[in-house]
């Protein structure tokens, strides 16, 4: 396949392009500075200056793109939204680096993570606006999309255990009562569900076993 990487200097981003490249997928590291990811094909382009005509050629674009600043949340929104105009009306499919404070605690699906009791108050501002700008993505059906949820702890440092599952929106815990996956296992995991072919229009989420 063809992928294009937004943001993929990235710490998400450049371990979702380098398994990519080790499964042999012709990837495009797309990044503001200097590419540090194993990619050779590289478009050195800021997000917000990308168009259709440099998406066109790919058969995935990946949106690893994320900020933690709480005066910038509504970056969240109009980038994802920028990507999705860009992909409008085309069969190449947007796959989203997201957030986990979306997933759903209830069988109703009227209960999301980020409003329960336990969830980190310093966490909220990235869940919420990252919340809406999944809300804004469900409303589209012109996109081609996939959300792709961590589990509730996404552990930058993480251990590469290759014993994880991708299920739907619901928050899930394992066997030892944890939601939990590490950034190298997400990133397996991510390309696993690129691969599959199976998944559109929905949001998913990846957890250790």
């Amino acid at each position: 396949m063809k992928i294009a990487v937004v943001a993929a200097n990235g710490r998400a981003g450049k371990l979702i392009t380098n398994e990519a490249i080790k499964r042999n997928h012709d990837v495009t590291a797309i990044v503001r500075h200097k590419n540090q990811t194993e990619a050779s094909h590289v478009l050195q382009k800021d997000l917000y200056d990308l168009t259709a005509q440099d998406l066109e050629a790919f058969d995935i674009v990946v949106d690893a793109f994320g900020v933690w600043d709480p005066a910038k949340m509504d970056l969240h929104d109009s980038s994802l939204m920028h990507l999705a105009d860009c992909l409008s009306g085309t069969n190449t499919q947007l796959f989203v680096v997201g957030g986990a404070g979306s997933l759903y605690v209830d069988p109703e699906h009227k209960k999301q993570l980020k409003d329960t009791p336990d969830f980190p108050k310093e966490a909220r501002p990235v869940a919420v606006g990252m919340g809406k700008a999944l809300e804004h993505l469900k409303e589209r059906s012109d996109v081609q999309w996939v959300y792709v949820s961590p589990a509730a702890s996404f552990e930058a440092d993480g251990a590469q255990t290759g014993d994880y599952t991708i299920t739907d929106n619901e928050y899930v815990e394992n066997k030892a009562g944890e939601s939990k996956i590490s950034y190298s296992d997400y990133a397996t995991g991510f390309v696993d569900a690129m691969e599959a072919g199976k998944y559109n229009q929905v949001q998913i989420s990846i957890y250790q076993n």
